[in-house]
């Protein structure tokens, strides 16, 4: 915590010391091994595709509102997150709980919509064991959507101590290091709608 005390005023808070910009780096770090871990999971499920073992197909099981829905609910996240961090940068204490706690249930009804899907599936014998493709569709989906669990969770942590502790340069470390998490859940989600959706609805 010594390098806290060395508060460089000319940057955004959450870089304003060492120890910040030491931790945001290494967050970056993080990100490029999730990185690889998507990269893995996407190809495997492209190579899974067309397995189906003659069962269920993505064309009969997906459908739009349910994954328009899920889209427009964590790309408007998306927005309300970056809303915090520009409401955090201008040191809007209020705001920026107002829109965490907004990114956060945008979050939960994503999840909602997800265990709803997942649910309908395996009601209707379309499980992990059914086939190739469908074991590829629940493990990259699936992780993607742990992961936004896990987000909703580090949100919630940040939006109490931000209420207990306001906005310096820990609190602002920490949103804008959730923030960078949450905006790539956000990219990797553009690619499952294009890759596994989209294409698995026209193709």
């Amino acid at each position: 915590m010594e390098h806290d005390h060395h508060i460089d005023t000319s940057k955004p808070m959450e870089y304003s010391t060492e120890d910040g910009s030491l931790k945001i780096f290494g967050f970056w770090v993080f990100l490029g091994s999730d990185l690889v871990l998507f990269s893995c999971l996407f190809t495997m499920y492209i190579l899974l595709f067309r397995n189906t073992a003659g069962s269920f197909t993505s064309q009969q099981l997906f459908d739009y509102p349910t994954f328009l829905s899920e889209t427009f609910l964590l790309l408007t996240s998306s927005f309300t997150c970056g809303l915090a961090t520009y409401s955090m940068r201008r040191g809007m204490k209020n705001a920026t709980i107002a829109w965490l706690i907004v990114t956060v249930l945008l979050g939960l009804g994503f999840i909602g919509f997800e265990v709803s899907e997942f649910t309908k599936y395996v009601s209707m014998g379309a499980t992990m064991h059914t086939s190739a493709f469908l074991s590829a569709f629940f493990t990259l989906v699936g992780t993607h959507g742990c992961h936004v669990s896990l987000g909703i969770l580090w949100l919630t942590s940040i939006i109490i101590q931000v209420a207990m502790r306001g906005l310096n340069p820990v609190t602002t470390r920490k949103i804008f290091i959730a923030g960078l998490y949450w905006h790539f859940l956000d990219v990797a989600w553009i690619f499952i709608f294009t890759v596994v959706y989209f294409m698995g609805k026209v193709l």
